[in-house]
């Protein structure tokens, strides 16, 4: 495993927001140096999802129609929540919903890898800590994908790597106020 201690996520980018009434939508774009095979794998197998994303899930989400709980990692009680695959059209398109949230997932073919989209429905109160949170997943997973897995990092783990100061971006992105969290001001 590399450094971990070492990892410091970049300036908030790649994120965009769409407002459609109360529904808000996250939308992050990350540009990944590998396969949309290799990508396609790491967003549907569980044991690839434990490396980097922010739920456990009992099964595998590539398959349309079954049934997976997702659950919560690291969070004050574990949510955890059955969703049914609506799409996924492997390694290309791949829909279903966590806690309630449509999350879509789309791979496109970019020279030798993989333009990753994620739209994700999330409460407008809370849409630039879930960019915060991805922005993180997202460097996570590219570390996995590349051979130098940091291993994951999510909850009040993130704190320590700069959660904070890519919320507080974020918001600021979007033109919405961060919302209040302890530690949430910039440090000056």
């Amino acid at each position: 495993m590399a450094d971990r201690e070492q990892y410091a996520p970049g300036p908030a980018s790649g994120a965009q927001i769409r407002r459609d009434g109360e529904k808000w939508t996250l939308i992050l774009v990350r540009e990944l140096r590998h396969s949309p095979e290799k990508v396609w794998q790491a967003l549907t197998e569980p044991a690839h999802l434990r490396e980097w994303a922010p739920f456990e899930a009992d099964g595998n989400l590539g398959t349309v129609g079954s049934t997976v709980k997702l659950t919560t990692v690291a969070a004050p009680t574990p949510n955890v929540s059955e969703t049914t695959i609506t799409r996924a059209d492997g390694p290309r398109l791949l829909e279903y919903s966590w806690g309630g949230n449509d999350i879509r997932w789309e791979l496109e073919v970019i020279g030798g890898g993989t333009r990753l989209t994620l739209w994700h429905n999330i409460d407008r109160r809370f849409i630039s800590w879930g960019a915060a949170g991805w922005h993180i997943c997202f460097d996570v997973l590219e570390r996995l994908l590349a051979g130098v897995p940091v291993g994951r990092i999510v909850g009040a783990d993130a704190m320590r790597f700069g959660w904070q100061r890519l919320n507080v971006e974020y918001a600021k992105q979007f033109g919405i106020e961060a919302p209040n969290w302890p530690g949430n001001a910039p440090k000056r």
